[in-house]
């Protein structure tokens, strides 16, 4: 039984081979078509992809044409061809924005974009344009059955950016260690809280904008230390309203002894 089994199975994967290779080298677009759809619905999108760019040009205006570009976009993505994926769902949306299968083919031209969306530290281009597609598709289908799916994507879309401009703030901190311009590093922090305000790095930003302004006022000359020294106390002030029991607190609170000390000097 076993063996009939696998014998079925191998002429079964002969004849699609088969079938395949001889549409693939034939000039009959609708057996193209009519081999692709199969190679789609069985899950090999590379092979439906191959005859869905041979035949996509001589289908436009066809009756077919709406569901050929939807399952051509459709493959892209599922061959992870995620910036072809983008663009020809988006054809489609303008193509066809009638078409039963648009809500699901914006969804997908946001998570094309979503899944080209790079690293924080890079260019985040293709994670701006994803963010959009995103809410508007949310804003034209607020009841989708992907709304919610499609909002978390946008969240996890905005750490990555608030990530890199609070990399690049904490930056100014970081050098300042050899620059000693512990100003720009406050405001480069000052503006990161302005801009993006409850980010989940506020705990972060306003810990390293008290550091920065405990060495400024550490270093200070003696006529604006006092000044310096209470904008770095008020500092720890905002850090522990925030969070009482910051990850920071051990270091946090021996730059405020040292503070505390200075003051009572001055």
């Amino acid at each position: 039984m076993k063996k009939a089994f696998l014998l079925l199975l191998v002429v079964v994967t002969f004849v699609s081979c088969s079938e395949y290779q001889k549409a693939l080298n034939r000039d009959d677009i609708t057996q193209k078509y009519y081999v692709g759809e199969k190679m789609y619905d069985a899950g090999k999108y590379n092979k439906a992809l191959r005859l869905f760019e041979q035949i996509a040009p001589g289908y436009r205006g066809k009756p077919q044409a709406e569901k050929l570009f939807y399952m051509q976009a459709k493959a892209s993505y599922e061959m992870k061809q995620y910036g072809m994926s983008a663009y020809l769902f988006e054809r489609f949306i303008a193509g066809y924005p009638r078409s039963e299968k648009v809500e699901e083919a914006w969804l997908l031209s946001g998570k094309s974009y979503a899944q080209e969306s790079p690293k924080y530290s890079k260019d985040q281009e293709d994670t701006y344009k994803a963010i959009d597609k995103l809410q508007e598709f949310i804003n034209i289908y607020p009841d989708s059955e992907y709304a919610e799916e499609a909002n978390k994507i946008i969240i996890e879309l905005n750490h990555k950016i608030e990530k890199k401009y609070f990399e690049i703030a904490k930056q100014y901190n970081t050098i300042a260690g050899f620059t000693r311009d512990y100003r720009a590093a406050i405001v480069a922090l000052d503006n990161f809280l302005i801009d993006y305000p409850g980010t989940i790095y506020t705990e972060d930003a306003l810990y390293y904008k008290f550091d920065s302004l405990y060495h400024l006022a550490i270093n200070s000359v003696q006529d604006k230390k006092k000044e310096r020294l209470e904008q770095a106390q008020s500092a720890y002030n905002a850090l522990i309203r925030y969070k009482s029991e910051t990850k920071y607190k051990a270091q946090a609170d021996k730059f405020y002894e040292e503070i505390q000390q200075e003051l009572q000097k001055s």
